[in-house]
């Protein structure tokens, strides 16, 4: 059978930030698969384990000495199988024996490997030929919080998302006119701006929230204007990276501000309302069920997206879905370690009606499968920023899957 495994190798090597990571090599009797694992600066509590102990290295040996001898002679054709059978060599709920990372690699390294041995692209071997819908891009354009550092806002990012697109290319594109738009708006604010960026390729100016909301604002609409693709404006609060549990409030650092989960709620509230933002994601610390659903009662137009929320995790979706907890949720491998794991919860939002959200992490590599798992699992918005090696390498991938499909492909449905 071409699609058998007969070896699996792991390395280390370096994400978009330096830091260590984990790649994955799965060869079957006809073909080769690789895949890499990404990095987040801030992690909800609820995420698998990352790594074993010892780090990458550790998740190394484990790879050689326990994951791969039971690895060989499955057919990597059956994900399922290659899946259960991490969670058995695990034997843990979190994957706190082999790493979420470990688990991701290996996962999508045999999926890889798979599509390889049939000759066939990724995300039809994950969907089939039915997979004809393309994401709308979703991009960070300026940068707070633990992204950037310094004198950047709180809020950890300020988003672009292209509506009304009639290409994913075009989408692209316009994302990349509001990133370039928003660096002449914050040279006209301030002579001294240099051009630093954050993490994910995001500009990090010494400017507050409502500063960098007016910018980016401002560079949407210019660019509405200019090409005829409406732009529209989110957020990514990170709030759990604001939360002190002790004292039971929210720590915007830059402002010198505590708010209290009220405050914090009417804040966000009148975020949506006066910037017409479309997505605001985590904009309560991921244990508040409550208040993002008291959130969601009171805004219109607008995705409330939960990352730390729910990391990935059925049994957490489930829990937001019967509290009546936003409407999107964040979609990442890695959080709950295998392509199966995030496939039943991608389905599962659908079916309750959430938009599911593919998304990269801050801490990334040039690997590309991302593009094809927005498009597999049926993904309306894929979140990978815009610019920047590792981010780019996403985006012109889906720019080839779209020129594979020429005229049967478009752009999903997305109803804010």
């Amino acid at each position: 059978m071409s699609t058998v495994i007969e070896e699996v190798a792991a390395r280390r090597l370096f994400d978009s930030r330096g830091g260590e990571t984990l790649e994955v090599d799965v060869l079957t009797v006809a073909g080769f698969g690789r895949a890499s694992a990404p990095a987040g600066a801030s992690r909800g509590r609820a995420e698998a384990v990352p790594y074993p102990e010892g780090g990458v290295d550790g998740a190394v040996r484990k790879v050689g000495e326990l994951i791969a001898p039971e690895l060989i002679g499955l057919d990597a054709d059956d994900q399922e199988a290659v899946d259960r059978l991490l969670h058995e060599v695990d034997g843990t709920g979190n994957f706190g024996n082999i790493g979420g990372n470990t688990a991701c690699a290996v996962s999508l390294a045999a999926a890889d490997a798979a599509a390889d041995s049939q000759g066939i692209s990724l995300y039809r071997h994950l969907a089939g030929s039915l997979a004809q819908e393309l994401p709308h891009p979703l991009g960070n354009v300026l940068g707070g919080g633990r992204h950037a550092g310094g004198k950047a806002p709180d809020l950890q990012e300020f988003l672009s998302i292209p509506l009304e697109a009639e290409t994913f290319s075009e989408a692209a594109e316009a994302n990349v006119k509001v990133h370039q738009r928003v660096r002449s708006l914050l040279q006209e604010r301030d002579i001294a701006f240099t051009g630093g960026r954050g993490d994910e390729g995001a500009w990090a100016p010494n400017l507050d929230n409502q500063e960098a909301l007016e910018v980016v604002a401002e560079a949407c609409r210019r660019v509405s204007e200019e090409t005829g693709v409406r732009c529209g404006v989110g957020v990514d609060v990170a709030a759990s990276s604001l939360w002190d549990p002790g004292e039971g409030c929210y720590v915007y650092r830059r402002e010198g501000v505590r708010r209290s989960p009220g405050e914090q709620l009417d804040l966000v509230r009148s975020l949506v309302e006066r910037y017409r933002l479309v997505y605001v994601e985590d904009p309560l610390q991921e244990e508040d069920f409550r208040g993002f659903a008291e959130l969601r009662k009171g805004v219109r137009g607008c995705l409330i997206c939960g990352d730390d929320l729910f990391a990935t995790s059925r049994k957490r979706l489930a829990r937001g879905v019967k509290a009546g907890s936003a409407n999107a949720i964040i979609i990442k491998v890695n959080q709950v370690g295998t392509l199966t794991d995030a496939w039943e919860t991608a389905e599962a939002a659908s079916r309750a009606g959430y938009t599911p959200v593919m998304s990269h992490r801050s801490g990334e590599t040039t690997d590309t499968h991302l593009a094809h798992l927005a498009v597999a699992f049926h993904c309306p918005i894929i979140k990978t920023g815009v610019v920047g090696g590792e981010r780019t390498a996403k985006i012109n991938e889906l720019i080839r899957i779209e020129e594979t499909l020429g005229g049967r492909a478009r752009l999903a449905t997305l109803t804010i």
